[in-house]
C-alpha cells in the first residue's frame, strides 16, 4: 500500500471516538482508521482523553428504579457481537456491514457498479466499483460526502486518491472523479444528502439508483 496522504480532520476523529458521527460516516471513518496507523493513534488518544474526562466527572445520583433497571440489564444473558476481520480489500467495518454476505453489485452503466450497504434518514453508505479510466458524472453535493479508496485509485480536481485515502467533499466542491489506469477502483462512500448531477441523464436516473 502506498503512503496515505488524505485523512479525516482531527475534529472528525474526535467525533467518531465520542460516538457522535452518523452511522454512514462512522463506517467510513472506522474503515480509514483500520487502514491508517496515524489516524488510529489519534483516535486512540481521543478515546483515552474521553476516558479521563469520565473518570474525573462528578457522579450524578439516579433514581432507585433507574438503577434497578440498569442492574437488571447487566444481569441479563449477553450474546457477544461477532468480530469481523478484514477480507481481501474490505476492512473489518465493511465486513461488519456485509454481515457475512458477499458484495451485491448493481450496475449503474458504463461498467460502474454499486452495493448499498445501508440507507436511512442519516444518509447512505455504499461501495462503488469504477473501471479503469471511467469517470463518475460531474456532480456537486447537497451535504457531506466521504469517499475512501479500498482498491486502485481515482483522481479529480482536488488531486489523486489511493488506497486508504479519504476524500471529504461538501457543497463547495464540484468534481468529476476518474478511476486511474490499472486496477478497477473500489471505494466506500457515505453521504448525508443527494448528489447534484450537472447532466440530465444522471439526474433522471438518480431516483432509481438512490444516489
Amino acid at each position: 500500500m502506498s503512503a496515505i496522504t488524505h485523512h479525516p480532520s482531527d475534529a472528525m476523529l474526535a467525533a467518531y471516538a465520542a460516538g457522535n458521527l452518523p452511522h454512514p460516516f462512522a463506517v467510513v471513518v472506522a474503515s480509514h482508521v483500520s487502514l491508517c496507523g496515524q489516524c488510529r493513534a489519534t483516535f486512540e488518544a481521543h478515546q483515552a482523553v474521553g476516558g479521563v474526562v469520565l473518570e474525573e466527572s462528578h457522579a450524578v445520583p439516579v433514581s432507585p428504579s433507574l438503577r434497578e433497571n440498569l442492574f437488571a440489564q447487566l444481569d441479563a444473558p449477553f450474546a457477544p457481537e461477532p468480530v469481523y476481520e478484514r477480507s481481501g480489500v474490505y476492512p473489518g467495518p465493511v465486513m461488519e456491514a456485509f454481515k457475512g454476505r458477499a458484495p451485491r453489485w448493481k450496475t449503474l452503466g458504463m461498467g460502474v457498479r454499486q452495493d448499498i450497504l445501508s440507507r436511512d434518514v442519516n444518509g447512505s453508505v455504499r461501495l462503488l466499483y469504477i473501471p479503469p479510466g471511467q469517470a463518475v458524472p460531474d456532480h456537486s453535493h447537497g451535504g457531506l460526502e466521504l469517499t475512501l479508496v479500498l482498491q486502485g485509485s481515482f483522481s479529480d480536481e482536488t488531486g489523486r486518491f489511493g488506497v486508504g485515502d479519504l476524500e471529504i467533499a461538501d457543497e463547495a466542491l464540484e468534481h468529476t472523479p476518474i478511476a486511474d489506469e490499472g486496477e478497477a477502483c473500489i471505494c466506500l462512500a457515505a453521504t448525508d444528502a443527494r448528489l447534484r448531477f450537472r447532466a440530465l441523464v444522471p439526474r433522471l436516473l438518480q431516483p432509481i439508483f438512490r444516489i
